[in-house]
């Protein structure tokens, strides 16, 4: 009954009515038997766990869709972020919900400091810092400079009604939580499937900060770029040394391993070599779904399976080809002749992304899901689709995030990666050279070339003799695998923000496939759309970006609150 009554205490702090911060008086939350027993503190911790990125974040519309970026849009209306339209929020229900969670762990930490066996709770106690340092760099993130808040606060607190600490200030304080967090919390190899563990504390540290690093450093602040650098590449050299994770690769699946990584389970076979979520050794924190326990309760599959999420041209021309070159500079590059041509000698991920002309697909149901996974003729009788004819839209259509086995819509249980270990290979790389100005072939061979070998291990490797021979540029190459890997994962925009690349490249016309002298115009189907004059289609055009985008305008009632906060430049 006790352990009943704690865990309704602590639903009701969660329930709680908030203020501009979220703020209530302590007194309302002060819940004197809440904070006995180490399994009090892990009980009040374990909430957190729902404050993690979900399936409708990323591949729906929200907060870090890559739809709100230049790579993919939804077939009906278009995004009001992408295109920059979007307008100043009467209430956005996130700015809010950030301080709430902060007030909470904030909570945790004060009554830790009283506790006379820390030892105990020292697991508890590093989830705090590592969620109260994850939502302060969540709002600099969003809205950029933000207030810290370092203690529960009272009614007549001064931080009420206060100004915005700087955003380099707020990721300085946001970088020593992460830093006690590693201290604190568990190594991977004592937690339990889906906890957060020491490592992900340093992943998430070197994320943040290679974000602000960049920020700053293409914002003409190099001191602080430079620190902000060293510390990413510090961390993440920390998590490589663990040795606690390895890029997941199965020779049975081979150069598949990249699609089936995002589709394991547990409750059905889903791949050919009957993998589940225990296999993979590449991912650092997860939200885990169950398909009983905990759904995700997303049409996933429908959604991203040739459907809903029209993908560019211009992500289709990111993908090397075989020979590690670029299309305008490779020689084993075929053009567009044919709607195979471009398909031709391309990176794996290409097709493991986009859906290439030509490849069977299979659905969820009972009618078009895999049989045998031999994709011999049991399993092309189910087929959704024995060989992709595109006919719509862009004509590049998605086929990441979508099973094959049958299962009801909404329970496939494929857990999401809030961070895997390609990121902190690859912010490894981006982190030291961004930070010396170059980067030896030894540390490229240590982290951003093992994530291109994964599933092109013909490719030559990214070298600096590659880029000097070649004219290429290393910043640019080094880019381009993070946009690849990571296609679909929502990181695509903050990546553009925070290179000062979104002012450029957003405003760009989405476009489709070239269209006028190939094989779309004669069996492609009809086209509704408007050509360039490459001849390739306008998917949509008259995008806009100003430098006020880079940052989300505060919601009016925020202001209203408090009018020290001030709205974001160039928003009114």
């Amino acid at each position: 009954m006790n352990k009943i009554l704690k865990t309704i205490s602590i639903a009701a702090i969660a329930l709680t009515a908030t203020s501009c911060l979220e703020l209530d008086p302590k007194e309302q939350l002060a819940e004197p038997n809440m904070w006995n027993t180490p399994e009090d503190f892990q009980l009040f911790a374990n909430q957190m766990y729902g404050w993690t990125l979900t399936y409708g974040d990323i591949v729906y519309d929200g907060i870090m869709s890559d739809k709100r970026s230049d790579l993919i849009q939804d077939k009906g209306s278009r995004n009001t972020v992408s295109n920059g339209t979007n307008v100043i929020p009467t209430g956005d229900g996130y700015y809010g919900a950030n301080y709430s969670r902060i007030r909470r762990c904030n909570m945790l930490i004060e009554h830790a400091a009283g506790y006379s066996r820390p030892d105990d709770i020292a697991h508890a106690l590093g989830m705090a810092h590592y969620f109260r340092a994850y939502c302060h760099s969540e709002l600099v993130r969003m809205y950029g400079d933000a207030i810290i808040v370092d203690h529960v606060l009272d009614t007549d607190d001064g931080l009420l009604f206060t100004k915005r600490n700087d955003r380099a200030e707020v990721i300085k304080f946001a970088i020593e939580d992460l830093k006690k967090a590693a201290e604190l919390l568990k190594p991977f190899g004592d937690i339990q499937p889906g906890d957060l563990c020491a490592e992900a504390a340093n992943a998430l540290l070197a994320r943040i900060a290679l974000r602000e690093g960049t920020w700053q450093k293409f914002r003409n602040n190099e001191t602080d770029a430079r620190s902000f650098l060293d510390e990413a590449a510090k961390a993440a050299d920390k998590v490589i040394a663990s040795q606690s994770f390895k890029l997941f690769y199965n020779a049975g699946l081979g150069e598949k391993s990249y699609k089936y990584m995002f589709l394991l389970e547990d409750a059905h076979q889903s791949n050919p070599m009957k993998l589940t979520k225990k296999d993979n050794t590449e991912y650092i924190f997860v939200r885990h779904y169950d398909p009983e326990l905990y759904r995700h309760n997303q049409n996933l599959t429908v959604e991203c399976l040739n459907n809903a999420q029209i993908v560019s041209r211009k992500m289709a021309q990111m993908y090397l080809c075989q020979d590690g070159l670029p299309i305008e500079k490779s020689k084993v590059f075929q053009g567009y002749d044919k709607r195979i041509s471009e398909w031709m000698n391309r990176d794996n991920r290409m097709h493991q992304q986009i859906s290439r002309p030509g490849d069977a697909f299979w659905g969820n149901t009972a009618q078009n899901c895999r049989v045998d996974w031999l994709g011999e003729e049991a399993d092309l009788a189910h087929c959704a689709d024995p060989s992709y004819n595109p006919t719509s839209y862009t004509r590049y259509m998605n086929n990441k995030w979508a099973a094959e086995h049958q299962v009801e819509s909404r329970y496939e249980s494929y857990d999401y990666p809030i961070i895997r270990y390609a990121e902190v290979l690859l912010t490894y790389a981006e982190a030291v050279y961004e930070r010396d100005g170059a980067i030896t072939d030894d540390d490229l061979d240590k982290s951003l070339n093992l994530v291109r070998l994964r599933v092109n291990p013909e490719m030559p490797k990214l070298s600096n003799d590659l880029v000097n021979k070649n004219g290429l540029s290393m910043r640019q190459e080094i880019r381009r695998e993070r946009t690849v890997e990571f296609y679909n994962e929502g990181f695509r925009l903050d990546d553009l923000k925070r290179w000062n690349e979104a002012k450029t490249e957003m405003p760009k016309p989405f476009l489709g496939v070239k269209w006028e002298g190939t094989e779309y115009a004669t069996k492609g189907g009809s086209n509704n759309y408007p050509l360039n004059a490459d001849g390739c289609i306008i998917f949509e055009d008259n995008r806009q970006w100003e430098t006020k985008n880079d940052l989300y305008p505060l919601p009016i009632d925020q202001l209203q609150l408090n009018p020290n906060l001030e709205q974001n430049p160039g928003w009114k």
